[in-house]
C-alpha cells in the first residue's frame, strides 16, 4: 500500500523549525495547495509568485484585514491613479541621491553610536545590539521625532511585527498590536499638526508638504504611512543585517572576499535578500478567477506566496540552496529597483519604496561593522537557528570577535 503524499502545513511546528524542505515538496508536488485554516491558497514556484505580483488582476485587497486595522489605510491598498497619486508623494524622499544627501549623515551617526557601544567588547548580539536598534532609530531621526523616543518605537515596532506575523491568530498577541496602534495614533497625529504649522527639513515635514495637482496627504495617512515605514523599513533592515552577518560568517572565504572589497556588499545584500529573506510570504487577491501551476484560483481568494519557496526555485535559479554572493543568476544592477531578479521587495506597481533606504542602510551599517570586528566567528560555533514563519531570521546572533583597532575620520 503506497502512502499518500501530503502537503506541508505552514502552520505546523515542523514548517517552523525547517521551511526550506517544505519549500521544495511544495514547489515540486503541490505547487498551489489550498490551506483551509487560514483561508488561502498557497504558491511556492518563482513563475508564480512573480505573476501574482506583477500582474494588475492581482489586487492588495487583502490588506484591508491584514494590515489596515493595526497600521490604518496605507498605499499597500491602493490601486490605479490613487496608488501612483499616492507613491508620486513618497517616493521623492527616498531616491538615492536625495536620500544621501538628506539622511546620510543621520544614518551614519546611528550605526557608528551602537556599533561604538560595543566594539571593545570582543563579543555582542548583533541582533540586540544593533540589527533590531538600527533602523527603527534612523526612521524616527528622519522624522524629526525626539531621540529619546527610540526605545518607545521600538517598543511599537515589536509589538506591530507580533500582530502582522500572529498567523496562529493569538488573542493576546492582537489585542497588543490594536494598543499599540491607538497608542500610535495618540502620538503621531499631534506630531503632524505641529510640522504643519512649523515645518523643518525632516521627512514627516516633507511629507506634510508633498503636493501634487492640488493633493496633498491627510494626517490619517500620514500616520498610517509612518505606521508602515516603522514595520516595513524596520523589518527588513533588521532582519536583513542579521541574516546577511550569520551567512557571511557561516562562509568565511565570502566574508573576507566581502571585507577585501567593501563593493560587493549590495550583492551580499542581494544574495541574502534571495537565499534567506527578511520576508517569507506576502498575499495577494486577484480579482478574477487566474491560472496558476496545479490549477485555478477563484476571483476573491486571498493567495500567500511564498517569497523564501520562490526565491529557492531551480526552475530559476542554478544551484538555488547555495549562498553565494558572486552568482552570476543574480542581477546586482537591478537588485533594488522594480526589475529584481529576486522577490524580497515584491516587484512592480508595489515594488518597496523603500528599497534604496534598505541598501544605503544596510551599506553604512555592515562598513561600520566590518570596520569594528576582525576574526568574526558564532560564540557557540554553528549558525544560529532561524525563527519566524510571516518573518524569518536569527532572533539572537551571538558573535565573538577581535577589536579592530579604530581609526577616525
Amino acid at each position: 500500500m503506497t502512502a499518500t503524499l501530503e502537503p506541508p502545513d505552514i502552520l505546523s511546528a515542523e514548517f517552523a523549525r525547517d521551511p526550506y524542505a517544505a519549500y521544495r515538496l511544495l514547489r515540486d508536488e503541490f505547487p498551489l495547495v489550498w490551506h483551509d485554516a487560514m483561508q488561502t491558497y498557497v504558491i511556492s514556484r518563482y513563475d508564480d509568485v512573480q505573476r501574482a505580483f506583477k500582474e494588475p488582476v492581482f489586487t492588495s485587497e487583502n490588506y484591508a484585514w491584514q494590515l489596515e486595522p493595526v497600521h490604518g489605510r496605507t498605499i499597500l491598498q491602493m490601486e490605479g491613479r490613487e496608488h501612483s497619486m499616492h507613491r508620486a508623494l513618497v517616493a521623492p524622499a527616498f531616491r538615492g541621491k536625495a536620500l544621501q544627501e538628506q539622511f546620510g549623515p543621520t544614518i551614519r551617526r546611528n550605526s557608528r553610536e551602537l556599533v561604538d557601544a560595543f566594539r571593545a567588547d570582543g563579543q555582542v548580539d548583533l541582533v540586540d545590539a544593533f540589527a533590531t536598534r538600527f533602523p527603527i532609530n534612523v526612521i524616527v531621526d528622519m522624522l524629526g521625532l525626539p531621540r529619546s523616543d527610540h526605545a518607545r518605537f521600538h517598543a511599537w515596532y515589536t509589538s506591530i511585527m507580533g500582530f502582522l506575523g500572529n498567523l496562529a491568530g493569538d488573542e493576546a498577541v492582537a489585542a497588543e498590536g490594536l494598543r499599540t496602534k491607538d497608542e500610535f495614533e495618540q502620538y503621531m497625529i499631534p506630531a503632524i499638526r505641529e510640522r504643519r504649522a512649523n515645518p523643518g527639513d525632516d521627512l514627516l515635514s516633507t511629507l506634510c508638504a508633498a503636493e501634487i495637482d492640488g493633493e496633498s496627504m491627510t494626517d490619517e495617512e500620514i500616520k498610517a504611512f509612518c505606521s508602515l515605514l516603522l514595520t516595513a523599513g524596520g523589518e527588513t533592515t533588521d532582519k536583513a543585517v542579521t541574516s546577511l552577518m550569520a551567512n557571511l560568517v557561516a562562509h568565511p572565504e565570502q566574508l573576507e572576499a566581502v571585507r577585501n572589497d567593501r563593493s560587493l556588499i549590495p550583492a551580499a545584500f542581494a544574495e541574502t535578500l534571495r537565499w534567506s529573506p527578511p520576508v517569507h510570504m506576502i498575499m495577494r487577491q486577484p480579482a478574477e478567477d487566474v491560472e496558476l501551476s496545479g490549477g485555478i484560483v477563484e476571483a476573491g481568494r486571498t493567495v500567500t506566496c511564498l517569497i523564501g519557496a520562490a526565491n529557492r526555485d531551480d526552475r530559476r535559479f542554478d544551484r538555488p540552496e547555495v549562498f553565494d554572493v558572486l552568482r552570476a543568476d543574480l542581477d546586482g544592477s537591478r537588485a533594488f529597483s522594480a526589475a529584481a531578479d529576486h522577490l524580497a521587495f515584491c516587484l512592480g506597481r508595489h515594488f518597496c519604496v523603500g528599497a534604496l533606504l534598505s541598501l544605503f542602510e544596510i551599506e553604512v551599517g555592515v562598513n561600520d561593522l566590518l570596520d569594528a570586528m576582525t576574526d568574526i566567528r558564532f560564540a557557540d560555533g554553528a549558525p544560529p537557528p532561524e525563527s519566524g514563519v510571516f518573518t524569518r531570521a536569527p532572533s539572537s546572533l551571538h558573535l565573538q570577535f577581535t577589536p579592530a583597532a579604530e581609526e577616525r575620520p
